[in-house]
This record gives C-alpha cells, sequence and structure tokens, in this order.
C-alpha cells in the first residue's frame, strides 16, 4: 500500500447522521428499561465525582443530591457514599 492509496475523491461526501434515538421504553443492551428520556438527562460518573458535586454542577445546589440518589438507588446501592466510575446515572427533572 503506497502514501497515495489514502487519497480519494470522497471529501465532499456527508457525514453519516447519528442514529435516532431509541423510542421511550426501549431496552439497551443488557435488557435493562431505558426510562432516562422520561426522567431527565444522564451523567456518566468520573473520577472524583460524588453526588453531592453532580447535584452542583447540574442543579446549582449541591443539597439535591438525594433527588439524584432516589433515582438511582438501584445502581448505586444503599450507600450512597459509593458511586463508582463509569456508572450512569439518571438526573431527574425537578
Amino acid at each position: 500500500m503506497g502514501l497515495l492509496d489514502f487519497l480519494s475523491d470522497k471529501g465532499e461526501q456527508k457525514p453519516v447522521e447519528p442514529a435516532a434515538k431509541p423510542a421511550a421504553g426501549a431496552t439497551d443492551f443488557f435488557g435493562n428499561a431505558n426510562n432516562s428520556a422520561a426522567s431527565g438527562d444522564s451523567y456518566t460518573v468520573v473520577s472524583g465525582d460524588s453526588l453531592s458535586k453532580i447535584a452542583k454542577n447540574h442543579y446549582g445546589d449541591a443539597a439535591k443530591w438525594h433527588q439524584i440518589y432516589e433515582a438511582n438507588k438501584a445502581i448505586i446501592g444503599t450507600n450512597p457514599d459509593h458511586i463508582e466510575v463509569g456508572q450512569v446515572l439518571t438526573l431527574p427533572s425537578l
């Protein structure tokens, strides 16, 4: 394969459109109900996050972490201080 093999006349083509969002009531890859569209935004936990930091950034009030916890008890578990990097949390509309 030579250097010129990468050149093509396809630079003017329109990019591929993103896939449509799944309908409400759809399931994700694992078969979990996907209610995030009806419940609010979703947020993926990153290193250094806490529920109060997420609440402060999303709602402007760190004290609203309880609403995030209540909406995500099934994911977080019984300890609201133990969230893990990569967890996708639902941020309910207030």
